[in-house]
């Protein structure tokens, strides 16, 4: 299921999007797209409606269209619908291509962060190659080096599609069928290829040639009769892969074509235009070591690959398991439940919340920082839904006069300020630990506040045994051992909506 443009539209990581998506427990849902959105900071609400109220809907929604998740743009009379391509439908192409489902989002002003790409790198040192060509080499030899070039491309495009990364090149090259890339003839081709020398299918060999007759034409006219004798040797390459097409899998693959396309090229360009140089044994030897070099950098990069994507697998399986929100509520429940007197000291967000969350921390405890930092992020999504109490330990009898600066710097910040700057007072904390520009940022007087109110909060702690730090609670169950805290983002939605737990 594709919806590039969906995702590109909406600025989202296409590849951290893909992983939530695939390993929530409701995959391919629209529960699950929907789950997902939200996590991404894209909050959304999903609702069954009938085709006759769609003209009451916002300019931009999202419907499932021909079986895909789909971007609906009103514009004018027609329909802009962005999904793995882009189309235009009338209402009435789009009412027949949609099902009822209706996904009204709204965008966060925080952005994710974009995927890292090879291409841009990938792109320089063609540059690189090609403007050294042109400057030190003839015409038909740039050229040669020209075709090695958009072979390299291409044959880096089937391997990283090898891996689960569908690429808009080959897409476009092969045409897409019903808007999926994987049912394609150059698909079918490549996936269903027997060949396997220590793991490298015959796809994998065309990046290996590639790239080493590139690097030996950057030193031509030493090289030009092992490029010439490389070039014949092609032509078994050739007919190989036309035997396949033709009566294997009786079928084409125009991505195949254009491979052998720029092969024949080439041979014809070292018949017609190539010399002959004299035939060394050092040229021989590094063109060995050249080939052996780059044989092993591929064979390692499957190999590698290969294993990553089979542990991405394996842990998108065992996350739906994870986030199963029935198990995570019943590990959540065995606990038992601690009931708070004060509920208000140090208490953020909704005062009529669905959700009160409850951190027990320690300003000089190391692993609080996250802790606190998870809350935060919390109370920017979910702040009319759910109220958050720092709980912080925190004793007189202890006589550390830092300690007790420092939690008044708090105290008097969390009454004196805005919500926020109390929050960015917290943040500033646990990035210094310097309490003197605390005190200063906290802007409080050098008398302490009272701290009888924290001391109280502090001694419910104690009597709960919630001393070790961080401890989150949610209405007083306090959170299970075997989850990860970051993975409270995954349950947020159905905990407010839980009524046995709200």
């Amino acid at each position: 299921m594709l919806f590039d443009k969906l995702i590109h539209y909406l600025k989202l990581d296409k590849q951290e999007f893909l992983f939530q998506f695939n390993s929530h427990p409701n995959y391919p849902s629209a529960l699950a797209f929907s789950d997902t959105l939200n996590f991404m900071g894209v909050r959304n609400d999903a609702y069954e409606l009938d085709k006759e109220y769609w003209d009451e809907l916002p300019e931009e929604f999202i419907a499932i269209v021909d079986n895909s998740f789909s971007l609906v743009k009103k514009a004018g009379a027609q329909y802009a619908v962005y999904s793995d391509k882009a189309k235009t439908l009338n209402k009435e192409e789009l009412h027949q291509q949609s099902t009822d489902f209706v996904l009204l989002f709204e965008k966060d002003q925080t952005e994710s962060r974009p995927a890292i790409s090879y291409q841009p790198f990938i792109y320089a040192l063609f540059a690189i190659v090609l403007i050294f060509s042109l400057i030190t080499r003839a015409w038909y030899e740039t050229a040669f080096i020209a075709f090695s070039l958009a072979g390299v491309y291409i044959s880096l495009e089937i391997f990283n599609q090898k891996f689960g990364n569908p690429s808009p090149v080959i897409g476009s090259i092969c045409g897409e069928t019903a808007g999926n890339q994987t049912v394609n003839s150059c698909n079918k081709i490549i996936s269903q290829d027997k060949t396997s020398i220590l793991g490298l299918k015959f796809s994998d060999f065309s990046l290996i040639y590639f790239t080493g007759m590139t690097i030996l034409a950057l030193f031509l006219p030493d090289t030009s009769l092992l490029i010439k004798g490389l070039t014949f040797v092609s032509l078994i390459a050739i007919g190989y892969s036309i035997y396949i097409q033709a009566f294997v899998e009786k079928t084409f693959c125009r991505v195949c074509l254009l491979i052998i396309s720029i092969l024949v090229i080439q041979l014809i360009t070292v018949l017609f235009f190539f010399g002959n140089t004299p035939f060394t044994i050092q040229a021989a030897l590094l063109s060995l070591l050249l080939w052996a070099g780059i044989f092993l950098m591929v064979l390692y990069l499957n190999n590698t690959l290969g294993e990553k994507e089979k542990l991405q697998k394996s842990n998108t399986k065992n996350l739906r398991f994870k986030r199963n929100y029935d198990l995570f509520k019943r590990e959540l429940l065995e606990n038992e439940k601690v009931i708070f007197t004060d509920q208000e000291t140090f208490s953020l967000g909704s005062r009529e919340p669905k959700l009160r969350i409850s951190i027990v921390s320690n300003p000089y405890c190391g692993f609080c920082k996250d802790a606190h930092a998870i809350m935060e992020n919390l109370l920017k999504r979910y702040s009319a839904d759910i109220s958050v109490q720092m709980r912080f330990n925190y004793s007189a009898e202890q006589q550390n006069p830092k300690l007790t600066r420092l939690i008044s710097d708090f105290m008097y910040a969390y009454q004196n300020r805005p919500e926020q700057e109390f929050l960015h007072l917290i943040d500033y904390w646990f990035e210094t630990k310097d309490e003197e520009k605390a005190h200063r940022k906290s802007g409080a007087p050098d008398e302490s506040e009272d701290l009888s109110l924290l001391a109280a909060l502090s001694a419910e702690n104690r009597n709960a045994g919630l001393n070790f730090t961080p401890i989150i609670l949610i209405n007083g169950y306090q959170f299970p051992d075997k989850y990860d805290r970051e993975d409270i983002y995954y349950f947020i939605d159905e905990l407010t909506e839980d009524e046995e737990i709200s």
